[in-house]
């Protein structure tokens, strides 16, 4: 058998990067932070608390396969929020996370009333949403969603290092779009 061919050795370096981490999550204590904007569809206007956990079950939509929801008999889900900054149509908000479920923090900002900005599938208008899919957004929908992706950004990463068995973080500052977006807030 000859070489190996840059493409195995991009496979088989995905594979052991995939084994690794899946062995960091299970074996190590780990953290991850999240920043979120979100939009003020309840009636305070804020998220309430301005600072709480959401300890609801997730599991598939009932209805709609393609997202997830906070079900009865889903999978255990806790996420922690705190505001760091409330505008009057928006907050910012520093997300952890207990658990680690598919759309976690997307499926429960919306349901207690606080949507992520710019997020079309578990945003308040299903069809944005359709219309998105459809690949016929208006001009309204782009200015109701406000930026293109929804607001959602990885801020921080702490875990055990396997090869020096101490904490190891990584951070990433918010990106120059979400940055962008926070003066059409504070107005």
């Amino acid at each position: 058998m000859g070489p190996a061919t840059a493409e195995e050795v991009v496979l088989q370096y995905e594979d052991q990067v995939r084994l690794a981490w899946t062995s960091l999550r299970r074996h190590s204590a780990h953290a991850r932070v999240y920043l979120s904007m979100e939009h003020h569809w309840n009636s305070q206007g804020h998220p309430d608390p301005l600072r709480g956990t959401v300890d609801a079950p997730i599991d598939r939509h009932p209805t709609h396969d393609y997202k997830w929801a906070v079900v009865t008999g889903g999978k255990p889900s806790v996420t922690h929020y705190d505001t760091l900054e409330a505008f009057p149509h928006a907050s910012l908000l520093e997300v952890h996370l207990e658990t680690g479920r598919t759309h976690q923090i997307r499926v429960h900002m919306a349901a207690i009333g606080t949507p992520i900005v710019g997020d079309k599938l578990y945003g308040p208008d299903r069809e944005i949403f359709l219309r998105s899919a459809a690949g016929t957004l208006t001009d309204w929908d782009r200015e109701q969603l406000v930026i293109d992706r929804h607001a959602l950004h990885s801020a921080r990463l702490v875990f055990r290092s396997p090869a020096a068995d101490e904490p190891t973080c990584i951070e990433s500052s918010l990106p120059g779009d979400l940055v962008e977006a926070f003066p059409q807030f504070a107005g």
